[in-house]
This record gives C-alpha cells, sequence and structure tokens, in this order.
C-alpha cells in the first residue's frame, strides 16, 4: 500500500487556518506515518502559522478582491491562474492521497486543480452562510463538511456531513476548572463575572461601548475581564485600575477564561460560536459588519433563532447595550436557559467526525484502486 498523503489549504485568517491544522493533528493521531503538506497563501498569517503548529507549508501568489476599487484587483486573475498552475506542479510533486480545505480564497486553486486531477477531496465549512471559495468548489469536491444544519440550500445535500467546527480541545472541561479560573483571575464568588471578547487583535465598537458602559457593569454586581486586543491594549488599559474591571490584551488560557464567566459578550466569528456552544454559557453576539457576506450576523442568527444566544447589532450598540446587558444579569432564569439551548447545539467530536469523514474517502479511493 502506498503511504498514506495528506494535502490541505486554507487560510487568510485563523478561522480557516486553525481547523486546518486541528484536523492534521488527528490525523497525525491516528495515522502516525502519513505525509502532510500546507498550502497557502504567500504573504498571508498561514505561511508563519502552519510551521508553528509543526508543518510544512508552501505558499502560492494567490490574493482575493478587494471590496472597495482598487488597481490591486487588475492582478487578481493573473495571479489566481499563476496559482492554478503552481498547484497543479505542486499535486503532480507530491502526489496526495486526498486532498482538505477550509475555505478562503487559499485554498481556491489547490481543491479546484485537485478535483480535476481526480483527487478525492473534503472542504470544511465553518460559517452559516458559506464563503464564496466553498460554494464555488462544492460541485467538484467528495464530502463537504458543514458546522450547521440546514446546509442543503447551499450545497448538494448528498456530499454534506453535518459534523460541527474542530474546537479546542481543552474547552471539553471547563465546568470542571470553575474554582480553579477564579482563584487564577482572583474573582470573587458572589459576583457575576462577565467576560468579554473582541479577538486576538481586538474590537474596535466593543472596546468602546465597554469604555463607556464600565460604571455601569460596576453598579451591576459584576466583575469583568474585558480582552481588548492587542492592537487596542495601550488605549484601554488604564481601565484594568477600575475596581472589579481586569483589562488584558489577549487570553492564553481560554478554558480558564470561559470556566470563570457567567455571561459572555463576543464576537460571532465561526470557531467563537462553535467553542461558546460547547462551553455552554449565556452569549450575547456582538457581530462585526466587515466581514465576507455578512458572515457573522448569520452565524450569530443561527443561535438567537432558536432562542439560544442574544444579539447586538454594532449599529444598535449605542441604544440596546447596557439595557439588554442589564435585563440578562437580572434574569438568572433566562441565563439558565441561554446556557442549556446553547449547549444543545455544540458538536464537541467535530474533529473526529470530520477526520473520519477524510479516512472513508481514503478507504473508497484504496478499494478502487484494489
Amino acid at each position: 500500500m502506498k503511504p498514506l498523503k495528506i494535502i490541505l489549504s486554507g487560510g487568510g485568517t485563523g478561522g480557516h487556518i486553525y481547523p486546518a491544522v486541528a484536523i492534521a493533528d488527528e490525523l497525525k493521531r491516528r495515522h502516525p506515518t502519513a505525509e502532510f503538506l500546507f498550502v497557502g497563501a504567500k504573504d498571508r498569517m498561514e505561511m508563519q502559522k502552519i510551521p508553528e503548529a509543526g508543518y510544512k507549508v508552501v505558499g502560492l501568489p494567490i490574493a482575493g478582491l478587494q471590496r472597495r476599487l482598487t488597481l490591486k484587483n487588475i492582478w487578481v486573475p493573473f495571479k489566481l491562474i499563476k496559482s492554478l498552475w503552481e498547484s497543479k506542479r505542486i499535486l503532480r510533486t507530491f502526489q496526495p492521497t486526498v486532498a482538505i480545505g477550509t475555505g478562503g480564497y487559499a485554498s481556491a486553486p489547490l481543491l479546484r486543480t485537485a478535483t480535476r486531477m481526480g483527487i478525492p477531496s473534503l472542504i470544511q465549512e465553518q460559517n452559516a452562510y458559506p464563503g464564496k471559495t466553498n460554494m464555488w468548489l462544492a460541485k467538484g469536491a467528495s464530502k463537504i463538511c458543514v458546522a450547521y444544519p440546514h446546509m442543503e440550500k447551499y450545497f448538494p445535500k448528498d456530499k454534506i456531513v453535518w459534523t460541527g467546527n474542530p474546537i479546542r480541545q481543552a474547552l471539553l472541561e471547563v465546568d470542571s476548572k470553575r474554582e480553579q479560573a477564579l482563584e487564577k483571575f482572583q474573582l470573587e464568588h458572589d459576583r457575576v463575572t462577565v467576560l468579554v471578547l473582541g479577538g486576538s487583535l481586538g474590537a474596535r465598537a466593543i472596546n468602546a461601548i465597554m469604555a463607556k458602559s464600565i460604571a455601569f457593569f460596576q453598579a451591576q454586581n459584576t466583575q469583568v475581564i474585558w480582552q481588548c486586543g492587542q492592537l487596542y491594549y495601550e488605549q484601554y488599559k488604564a481601565y484594568d485600575q477600575r475596581k472589579h474591571v481586569q483589562v488584558v490584551p489577549f487570553l492564553k488560557e481560554m478554558d480558564q477564561a470561559y470556566a470563570a464567566a457567567d455571561v459572555i459578550i463576543s464576537r460571532a466569528g465561526a470557531l467563537a460560536v462553535s467553542e461558546l456552544c460547547v462551553v455552554g454559557k449565556p452569549a450575547v453576539f456582538i457581530p462585526s459588519p466587515n466581514v465576507a457576506e455578512d458572515h457573522q450576523t448569520k452565524n450569530a442568527l443561527a443561535l438567537t433563532q432558536q432562542r439560544a444566544a442574544l444579539m447586538i447589532k454594532e449599529s444598535e450598540l449605542e441604544e440596546q447595550f447596557e439595557s439588554k446587558i442589564q435585563a440578562l444579569l437580572k434574569d438568572e432564569v433566562e441565563r439558565d436557559l441561554l446556557g442549556r439551548m446553547i449547549k444543545g447545539l455544540a458538536k464537541p467530536k467535530a474533529t473526529s467526525a470530520i477526520v473520519d469523514a477524510v479516512e472513508e474517502l481514503i478507504q473508497l479511493k484504496e478499494t478502487k484502486a484494489g
């Protein structure tokens, strides 16, 4: 039998990179002798993050279309053509058993070329509304792993596997870490803990409304862990001196932060939503309006429509933020309901389910070859 060779592509943002790494890690655990190769976009974060995770990566000259009018868009078709040619060369040299794509324009040329060459391919879609790349690739894909139900309106029904999104394994045991977490963050047991998340870089609108609302939170018998992001820490670090408020640029031990929290205020990126489902805490989503296809709003709506979370649009923060948060803080029954409903949507074994689907493609290929 030929050695197992797996090629993975996806990038541009952590939301595409980290699922690919999680899938590779699980495949490596099951198949220690397998060879792995990642393909990303040159000059994007995957060129740093993938080697840090212990895998080899090669870059394509692919670039995404800018939403605003710019001369850079003139070069996009030429970069795509060049990336398709380079993808063909990479695939002929590496000769993968299977190709896996996790979205983002970086995965488009590699997965498109793989399907044309007859290589079994699997794509993983993290969002409630698919990205353009995965919708473009769907016709040629062998399997499509999705994070949300009812995705047959976007993808061929017979290819869909509802797996959920890969998440950090440390989050599976947050319930048992509460006492340890309260001690780590030096929090009081008789106060409601509010965890505020804007992503690793930070969210300007969330930070601005938090700065305006610090006195409000102090009046609600709460204690706040406010992750403001690396870009905004200098601007907001002074609030760390306020009583019952902790301001940090980045939270390394997210499992501890989730364990300490009673209420979570967060952006609605695909991985954040999946993690919060597993954590099972009442969540208030403030989707970023500045992402492609308004993904975050659609992710949040997928939960709010099932009474599993609350949502405040960024444009409505000034009018609604304090009133909605106050109502939630005062209503323990509502918090309990939201926690139970969001927990019911969790897919804690997503990575394993995706790798099961990959192995089915490998077995099918081996059966045909044999």
